[in-house]
């Protein structure tokens, strides 16, 4: 019979299987239970070989005879379309789910190379994982990521969506360059939230209030993230740097530096960052207040990190800092004025703040780069690493200076420089 729509709508079931032909060994065989399969027969190195293409509805008769020419394309092509076809159907099964995608992603490139591997992996278990977890990666498409970011925006968290967004195409970046995928379903999607470039610098009124609200017993703040918050004004290092620092990397007896080694450093190179009296003080203060209380007649019990979080032999994490700065600006009952409501800073403002009253007391920007470490070309950039420690030092050595007039309540009878509030 010659296949039309309405023909094939018309096959109806019979006691037993049967099949129809309609020539070149293309027909549709149907069971007693009305399922309709579109089949092929035809031969391969002198073998009668049979596959099957679908079921009706499922594909409709347009569709089966383009499956009908590709396997015939191949059949000329000495290409065994039934085997190629059992192949595919494997691959398509063993092919990554989006779980699977994302935990070699995890292990085999964020944690290497990426300070933030736990952030990646706590947005795709948060968000991803749950709506895309079983499906196949390939198979997402930029409609499903679309979706995806509407409702994390939909709940009120539009910047959380860009970084979910962020970390979605880089994982899938990944899976191209290993052959995982072929598609980037977050190409020419763009970040559902504009964010503002801050440039946030306290006012010697905030710093002060900010240190004094360190120093408040009523505020809701654990001992190690008050004093990494004044740790990092003082030394004007990033975040990452202050928090996940180690007592090893420090000299305070000798040459007074605290070296960052490079594989804690954002641009990979080590740095040496000269310790003020102030910086070396403040050390002092940690030692103290992060021992371990020990038993009767031990001596206390010092992490390796400066600043150690209250569960296991870690540090503490930039989520728990944003989280406590956050907590502080909020009171913690009716009627109680909240610590550090005044300060509407980041963490990463304190490192901008020192950086700003460093350049405003006249060090140049470049010591003010160096003191930041600032990605730098060049072979000068590997062999330069001394060359600026005299003028880094008198640089932080004056902040913590004017830094100490500040807290102590003198920069209003000194020469301190007063920012506006921005």
């Amino acid at each position: 019979m010659r296949f039309t729509d309405k023909a094939v709508k018309a096959l109806r079931p019979k006691v037993a299987r049967y099949e129809v032909w309609e020539g070149g060994g293309f027909g549709l065989r149907v069971t007693p239970r009305g399922v309709k399969t579109w089949v092929w027969v035809y031969r391969f190195k002198g073998r009668t070989r049979r596959m099957t293409f679908d079921t009706y509805p499922a594909i409709g008769l347009a569709d089966a005879r383009i499956a009908l020419t590709a396997a015939q394309k191949l059949l000329e092509g000495g290409v065994d379309p039934g085997e190629h076809g059992v192949a595919h159907k494997r691959a398509e099964r063993l092919a990554e789910t989006v779980t699977e995608l994302a935990d070699e992603y995890i292990d085999k490139w964020a944690k290497p190379r990426k300070r933030s591997a736990a952030e990646d992996k706590r947005v795709l278990y948060k968000d991803v994982l749950p709506k895309w977890g079983t499906r196949k990666a390939k198979e997402i498409t930029r409609k499903d990521v679309i979706a995806l970011l509407d409702k994390i925006v939909s709940r009120g968290a539009p910047i959380q969506a860009n970084r979910t967004l962020a970390v979605i195409r880089k994982m899938y970046a990944w899976a191209i360059s290993r052959d995982l995928v072929s598609i980037n379903p977050c190409m020419a999607v763009a970040p559902p939230a504009g964010e503002n470039r801050r440039d946030r610098v306290l006012t010697a009124e905030e710093i002060h209030a900010l240190w004094s609200g360190l120093e408040s017993p009523d505020l809701s703040m654990t001992p190690a993230i008050r004093l990494a918050l004044k740790f990092q004004l003082v030394t004007a290092q990033r975040r990452g740097e202050v928090i996940e620092a180690e007592w090893c990397e420090f000299d305070t007896e000798g040459e007074k530096v605290w070296t960052i080694p490079g594989g804690r450093a954002k641009n990979g190179m080590a740095h040496r960052v000269p310790l003020s009296p102030l910086a070396i003080s403040l050390l002092a203060e940690i030692k103290k207040a992060t021992a371990k209380k020990p038993k009767d007649g031990e001596d206390p019990i010092q992490s390796r990190f400066l600043f150690p979080s209250p569960r296991g032999d870690k540090a503490i994490t930039g989520r728990a800092v944003d989280h406590a700065m956050r907590l502080g600006r909020t009171a913690s009952e009716e009627g109680v004025a909240p610590i550090l409501t005044i300060i509407d800073a980041s963490p990463h403002d304190l490192r901008r703040t020192a950086a700003s009253y460093m350049t405003s007391a006249g060090t140049s920007r470049l010591v003010v780069s160096k003191i930041l470490n600032h990605a730098e070309v060049g072979v000068t950039a590997v062999y330069d690493r001394h060359s600026y420690d005299k003028e880094k030092r008198g640089a932080l050595e004056a902040w913590g200076r004017q830094l100490t007039d500040i807290v102590s309540g003198n920069w209003r009878t000194r020469n301190v420089v007063a920012f506006a509030r921005a």
